[in-house]
């Protein structure tokens, strides 16, 4: 048999034997992230809060079927999917009410936490009504707790997380920055308030990246998925101040689908 005759013959039942055998390429992450159980847990930025399409069982806690958790879920069929991110959810509330959920068979964990530790609500409700002296001395005690109470904070929800789920990838989600600076608003708050706004929204995002590498979690910022989205930029995906209020500050729909969705699926 000449040696191009054996090369066909081997081609030919290469090709024979991954058809009966159904070889295919490697599984991709998400695939692996799907087989086992994947587990939202966190605050309103993971409930869906201002995005609609709220699930009428979820009440106060506002889960958004628009919500990137359950984009994600829906589009890679994990083999459970448990939806707890709550609205209002601090660090030691998703602590105390939300881990139960999580098991040895967990393979996939998303949550947002750590801005209503600090105030944040607050702080926008202050910069709004109140003077620029008072929304800045607001912002600049957000800082400070960013600095000083909020590790200690993530670095216990964390480890409750690590126990409750030893085997699963854990990826920590960040906040958008909330304005463009010297975009197209011509009233509102001043360009030092949305300034320390913004810089507030850096430190809180440095702070949960540092501590989700030493939990040796997988940070993914969302930063720059927004940028071009924020507030003042034209084509805003948060809401500003709106009515019913709870959706103020918050994603809407586009910043789930485009800003946290492919934020988290980058890091699955």
């Amino acid at each position: 048999m000449s040696v191009r005759r054996i090369w066909a013959s081997l081609s030919t039942f290469a090709i024979a034997a991954v058809a009966a055998i159904g070889v295919a390429g490697p599984a991709s992450a998400a695939d692996s992230a799907a087989a086992g159980g994947y587990v939202a847990l966190g605050d309103s930025y993971s409930s869906g809060v201002g995005a609609g399409s709220y699930i009428s069982d979820s009440g106060d806690c506002r889960r958004s079927t628009a919500a990137y958790p359950y984009l994600w879920q829906a589009a890679n069929s994990p083999a459970s999917f448990d939806f707890v991110a709550c609205s209002g959810a601090t660090t030691s509330s998703v602590a105390s009410s939300q881990l139960g959920v999580l098991s040895a068979s967990t393979s996939l964990v998303s949550v947002t936490a750590g801005g209503n530790d600090v105030g944040f609500a607050d702080v926008m409700q202050d910069c709004v009504l109140g003077s620029e002296a008072t929304c800045l001395a607001g912002v600049d005690a957000a800082v400070g707790q960013m600095n000083s109470t909020l590790p200690g904070s993530l670095d216990a929800l964390y480890d409750g997380i690590r126990a409750g789920a030893p085997q699963a990838q854990v990826v920590v989600l960040g906040y958008p920055r909330f304005y463009q600076l010297s975009g197209s608003c011509i009233a509102g708050l001043s360009e030092a308030e949305r300034a320390a706004i913004n810089n507030a929204s850096d430190v809180l995002n440095d702070v949960i990246a540092k501590r989700s590498a030493d939990a040796g979690f997988t940070f993914s910022s969302v930063v720059d998925e927004f940028t071009g989205h924020e507030l003042c930029s034209g084509d805003a995906w948060l809401h500003s101040v709106t009515i019913p209020v709870y959706n103020s500050y918050h994603p809407k729909a586009a910043g789930q689908s485009g800003g946290y969705l492919p934020a988290f699926r980058s890091a699955v």
